[in-house]
């Protein structure tokens, strides 16, 4: 059996610039960056505003096991399962970090048959937009400290210093260092931090940021520190917005690539899912939504964080309105949710099956409090049983969902065109009646223990004593009003990852509390989550390796 990286090798790309053609861009609206991967001008962003808005339509999972689920496999399946129905189609993804490539899960481009080429590049440099990122938000470090170093006119309180330095790897060390050591001109001695550059709050300006104008005054609204006083000092106040700027102005703009049937991809952008929203650009989504019929695009993780967040965050900013989802799940998953050992998944397993389908339950109640249709799907497994498959189909369609098997990772397009029947099918017969799950004017307290009890499942939130001053003092400051982003393991539907199926009842504690300005939601930090990963003792990267000739192996 071939692997991810031997499939998309092999595949014979078109160049970017005729694959833009055919959805009718011509070569002067692109930035080619080389012959694959091209990114989106501002002019012809301009272009698209008044055209007619798509369909969109939003791909999410199951709570992730290490049984796969192949989130993106399907929405990149389903992209070209529609253009083998004859239907204009644009995918819209998010750029994969370095951390995972290197570390435990691997790239994000797709699976099998199923994949946005070129694979390695997406992987690895891509255009260049987390190396920017990286270095705006290390250019606001520095400033920040040079300030200090200087004089410190704002009076910035060094214990309270909240903006941290970044890189795109999983580094455990760089969480909690000193800074400052030497003499007295190597600067003044502190403690500092380090995240993953998918969790920078930069990354999440850019994805939520409408245009140039908008990234701008959304950097300068960045809370960097405090003063002695308590009160927040600002990126514009250190004088650091325009240079930001300057550094992100190309990774603003959208990347198009192509997946392996040619269907055109935009690929832009990528907050971590369980720190900030997890979803690609704004930019990228509109601009999808009117260059094609239909956009297909997907959120981070389980539905619990992922579409939680695209629904309440990123629609709420940007006025989006989707109109179907597609619920992804695998039979294996269901079984190790219902207590299957991994190396038992193979096995049929109907009683498991029953025990952990709530897990999928669970989310399609959560999906149906939005009032978006939904269509599940089961990413296939040769291992599957019939009599699995007939019982997952009897219980979303008792649910009111359509259901489809979807077959994309063996069989590409070809194997996605009953889940795009079903999906048009959906689209033509259900009218979405999208809500929100809660209004800006509610409390940011009651926020958070809505989605708790609503989407987790919760019986009751426990905030720390420090969260509670917190949310008070942001509150205090003005920024009542945004919407929460709760930031959880990924795991499961509660704060503790062990608990799989659909715990119900249990109390979630929040034990941290901050607010992400110029993102423009108000961060609830729960259990063990982490803003700078490590890595295995067998980390991914020591399997990648590159020949003589440049042909780079081991990349999944």
């Amino acid at each position: 059996m071939k692997t991810d990286i031997e499939i998309a090798q092999e595949a014979e790309m078109e160049p970017i610039g005729k694959v833009a053609e055919r959805i009718g861009i011509s070569s002067d609206d692109l930035e080619f960056y080389g012959k694959y991967k091209a990114k989106l001008s501002d002019e012809y962003l301009e272009s698209l505003k008044e055209k007619k808005d798509g369909k969109l339509i939003l791909v999410t999972a199951i709570n992730p096991t290490p049984a796969g689920e192949g989130k993106t496999t399907t929405s990149v399946g389903l992209g070209q399962a529609f253009g083998k129905l004859g239907k204009k189609a644009i995918i819209a993804l998010r750029e994969p970090s370095l951390g995972p490539c290197f570390g435990i899960k691997g790239g994000a481009a797709g699976g099998g048959y199923a994949q946005v080429v070129p694979m390695e590049d997406l992987n690895l440099h891509f255009t260049g937009d987390f190396h920017a990122i990286t270095s705006a938000n290390n250019l606001l470090a520095a400033l920040l400290d040079n300030h200090i170093q200087q004089g410190n006119e704002l009076r910035i309180d060094t214990r309270q210093v909240v903006w941290k330095r970044c890189m795109d790897m999983n580094d455990r060390v760089l969480r909690n260092i000193v800074v400052g050591l030497g003499n007295k001109l190597d600067g003044v001695v502190r403690e500092d931090h380090f995240v993953i550059t998918v969790a920078s709050e930069i990354m999440a300006i850019l994805c939520l940021a409408n245009d140039m104008e908008d990234l701008k005054e959304r950097l300068s609204r960045i809370i960097v520190a405090y003063n002695y006083d308590g009160e927040p000092v600002t990126a514009g106040e250190l004088q650091a917005v325009g240079a930001m700027a300057a550094l992100l102005k190309d990774a603003l703009k959208p990347n198009m690539i192509q997946t392996l049937e040619h269907t055109p991809a935009l690929v832009h952008g990528g907050p971590f899912a369980n720190i900030a929203h997890g979803c690609n650009s704004v930019r990228a989504t509109r601009a999808a939504l009117k260059m094609a019929d239909y956009c297909i695009t997907e959120a981070g993780f389980g539905a619990d964080l992922g579409a939680e967040k695209f629904f309440d965050i990123k629609c709420r900013m940007a006025g989006l309105q989707p109109d179907a989802v597609v619920l992804v799940a695998t039979v294996r998953a269901l079984k190790y949710n219902g207590g299957v050992p991994k190396e038992d998944l193979s096995t049929e397993n109907l009683d498991a099956l029953k025990k952990g389908i709530v897990n999928l339950e669970k989310h399609i109640e959560n999906l149906q409090k939005y009032g978006v249709p939904v269509v599940v799907t089961l990413n296939s497994f040769i291992t599957d049983t019939p009599a699995e498959l007939e019982f997952v189909k009897q219980f979303c369609e008792s649910r009111g969902c359509e259901f489809a098997l979807s077959e994309v990772w063996a069989k590409g397009g070809e194997g996605g065109v009953a889940l795009a029947e079903k999906v048009l099918n959906t689209l033509e017969t259900k009218k979405s009646n999208f809500r929100l799950l809660y209004e800006d004017e509610m409390s940011l307290e009651d926020k958070i223990i809505t989605v708790a009890k609503e989407i987790y499942g919760a019986g009751s939130v426990n905030f720390s004593s420090a969260a509670k001053k917190q949310l008070q003092k942001i509150t205090d400051m003005g920024f009542g009003n945004m919407p929460v982003c709760m930031a959880k393991n990924q795991y499961s539907l509660s704060d503790d990852p062990k608990l799989l199926g659909r715990p119900e009842g249990f109390e979630l504690t929040v034990r941290e509390v901050y607010v992400s300005a110029g993102a423009g939601f108000v961060v609830a930090l729960t259990g063990d989550v982490m803003t700078m990963p490590g890595l295995s003792k067998k980390p991914a990267a020591y399997g990648i390796d590159v020949n003589k000739a440049g042909k780079i192996t081991g990349l999944f």
